[in-house]
């Protein structure tokens, strides 16, 4: 007959799980996306407008990038996922190994047996006349007075005194690993958590449009008493805000708040380099339950803190100053100046032609310290092709207003404004214009620098300022050259200058070829005129180019075509001086400096981008500041975790826990006493530790 076997056991149902989710290498894994994920939201900006995302990443992976919620990391259903088993596992383990801990703790292991006493590494054996009892209370005292908790217990064959001393070093496990719970807790206090439950189960949605605060409907607006928020408001001088504005990834948030900032006086101190050196805000504030005023000074690192709600001084910025500009035509053969008046903050339509635009003024700054180092032409490599021998000039006079970096001059160039310009399509590109002019390389030039997206950096147009310190000569010889009468007219004087009246009949037909060639270049030059980037020294490379010129003798060519177009500009600008009514000038080293900047300057204009060029005049200054203002209930919650953590971290590693064990029984003669003592980390200090125990313990009373 077989003998049915026993049932096997079988674990529950989900403890492999709970298992698994408790591991140590589970908490490990979750710890290393963590600190990925923070990675990558450190080294990208969080929460920005999304088509700052767009420019940067482009379509296809700005979609993947969305779909991974890594535009706001922190936020990410994912990332709230990994804390919430992160927080899972950490408790499972405590709730696993922590009692276990707590019972070792309280035990005393009194079972121990005297066999088990003798295979102990570090044990000691003496006798004395002393009974066993009198032995036991010996012992006793001198264990208490080394610090040492002991407990007597009675044996059949003998006296077992049991002793422990950093006990409580168990508890570090416990706090280190409750302190990691209570940090992810607080952590999530203060996330957007609270704010993603009201937008998921309470209506709130951000706000897209534009218009007065005051107004923006319920749902988009936060209530007083919402329990974390992080947000911005930017007052003006004289100006108050009660609100503070939480962005969003497709619009903002507007949280009330339970007072009203009022900004009376805004102050900053700045280093010679430029940067901020003070800045501070003289502010009211006026509470809304109560209607009290008091006033306060907000600074960095000395944030204001009212009703739990802290104001800390965060940036500055321009609260609407009021520019007065002049605009220039940068296509076409009209160069007649026109007013322009903006206000920070505000737009200005512009009509050009039957097109439509609007200024959108975005800043203004009323100095800025540049890096003014000179800088030597970049050299033309050997077989360069004849566009970028041409081309090659241009590489200090367009890009950074001032690129190198590493030699250093720097200077206050004076106040800049900034601006986009829309067009009737939605299209905007952004410019930035400084008022005075700026010396560069010997030579005075007004910068107005350009970027198509805020992804990119500026790259700056120089304007060669003239004789009057202004752009007025450059933006005449910029209407002359779209102008074909005005062409022809300098194509001629330049072709009269070269081959005098009264020649031969052969140098007349070679006159009247020099003016056709020379109206010829200098229509390739100014190309369409409408700055779409099809004339300038690249246009006229390609024209040489195209004209099967044999490539030893290209360069050759080039150098005739520039004699050529430099000879007519020069005609060109007196012409387009005489339209005006001024006088002709006389040849001078400024006036061709003038013109070589002048040409350069011109066929950068061919890619500006914009129909004007507005100039700073006038402006009347007005700061804003720019205030952070947090509700951070989970901060305190933080700070006690990291203080468990810390009592965690020393008990684990500075408290050592140690077992001693004496077994006291009696032997012919006398009684016998046997001591063992054990650690969890055995070190140099718990053999002296032993030693020093041991000669007190067996030493005779």
């Amino acid at each position: 007959m077989i003998a049915a076997s026993a049932p096997t056991s079988r674990k529950p149902r989900g403890a492999d799980l709970v298992e698994l989710i408790s591991s140590m290498r589970f908490a490990i894994s979750l710890l290393a996306i963590i600190a990925i994920s923070a990675m990558i939201g450190t080294v990208m900006p969080q929460n920005a407008p999304m088509p700052n995302y767009v420019d940067q990443f482009g379509p296809f992976w700005f979609e993947i990038f969305r779909h991974l919620g890594l535009y706001a990391v922190y936020s990410a259903w994912w990332f709230l996922l990994i804390l919430i088993f992160l927080i899972a596992s950490t408790a499972l383990c405590i709730s696993r190994n922590g009692p276990k801990m707590l019972k070792d703790m309280r035990s005393w292991r009194e079972n121990v047996r005297e066999e088990s006493l003798r295979n102990f590494h570090h044990k000691a054996i003496w006798t004395t006349t002393l009974p066993r009892a009198a032995l036991a209370a010996q012992s006793v005292a001198r264990l208490n007075d080394a610090g040492y908790q002991v407990k007597l217990v009675e044996k059949p064959h003998g006296t077992l005194v049991a002793a422990k001393k950093g006990a409580f070093n168990k508890l570090g496990y416990i706090f280190a690993h409750s302190a990691i719970i209570v940090i992810l807790l607080g952590g999530m206090l203060d996330s957007d958590l609270p704010i993603r439950f009201q937008q998921w189960f309470m209506g709130k949605t951000p706000f897209a449009g534009s218009g007065v605060i005051a107004q923006i409907p319920a749902q988009h607006r936060l209530s007083v008493n919402n329990p974390t928020f992080r947000g911005n408001t930017e007052i003006p001088e004289g100006g108050s805000s009660p609100v503070a504005i939480l962005p969003q990834a497709n619009g903002v948030l507007v949280q009330d708040l339970p007072f009203t900032i009022e900004l009376k006086k805004f102050h900053i101190d700045f280093y010679s380099t430029g940067m901020p050196k003070l800045f501070a805000s003289d502010v009211v504030i006026r509470d809304h339950e109560s209607n009290k005023t008091f006033p306060a000074t907000i600074e960095v690192n000395k944030p204001l803190i009212y009703k739990g709600v802290a104001v800390y001084q965060s940036s500055f910025g321009d609260g609407g100053s009021k520019l007065t500009l002049t605009g220039f035509p940068m296509t076409g053969r009209d160069a007649t100046a026109f007013p322009v008046k903006g206000e920070v903050k505000d737009a200005t339509p512009l009509k050009r032609g039957d097109d439509q635009y609007s200024i959108e003024w975005t800043d203004f700054r009323p100095f800025n310290v540049e890096n003014l180092a000179s800088q030597d032409a970049r050299s033309v490599r050997q077989g360069a092709s004849l566009n970028e021998q041409l081309s090659a000039s241009l590489d200090k006079h367009s890009g950074s207003a001032a690129k190198n970096a590493n030699n250093k001059d720097l200077k206050n160039v004076g106040p800049s404004v900034q601006y986009k310009l829309r067009d009737s399509t939605g299209q905007a590109r952004e410019y930035q214009n400084y008022m005075q002019p700026v010396t560069i390389d010997g030579a005075q030039v007004y910068l107005s620098g350009m970027r198509a997206s805020e992804a990119e950096g500026f790259r700056f147009l120089r304007i060669p300022a003239d004789d009057e310190h202004s752009v007025r000569d450059w933006m005449r010889l910029r209407a002359a050259l779209a102008n074909p009468l005005m062409r022809a007219e300098a194509a001629e004087r330049y072709a009269r200058q070269a081959i005098p009246p009264g020649a031969s009949v052969a140098a007349s037909a070679l006159s009247a070829q020099l003016k056709e060639s020379t109206e010829r270049t200098l229509a390739i030059f100014a190309g369409s005129g409408d700055g779409k980037g099809d004339g300038g020294l690249a246009a006229v490379a390609n024209f040489i180019q195209s004209i099967k010129v044999p490539q030893e003798e290209q360069t050759k060519a080039a150098n005739i075509f520039m004699k050529m177009l430099d000879g007519s500009l020069w005609q060109l600008w007196q012409v387009a001086r005489e339209q005006a009514g001024m006088p002709a000038l006389a040849p001078s080293e400024t006036h061709a400096r003038f013109l070589q900047l002048s040409m350069l300057a011109l066929s950068d204009s061919m890619f500006y981008g914009a129909p004007v060029y507005l100039q700073l005049d006038e402006f009347a200054e007005v700061k804003a500041s720019v205030l952070q203002v947090s509700r951070s209930p989970g901060k305190k919650v933080v700070y006690l975790g990291c203080f468990l953590l810390i009592l965690g971290v020393f008990s684990m590693f500075y408290i050592r826990e140690r077992r001693l064990w004496i077994w006291i029984s009696d032997r012919d003669g006398g009684t016998e006493g046997l001591m063992a003592m054990s650690t969890q980390r055995k070190t140099l200090d718990f053999d002296n530790e032993f030693h020093d125990i041991s000669a007190k313990l067996a030493q005779s009373a």
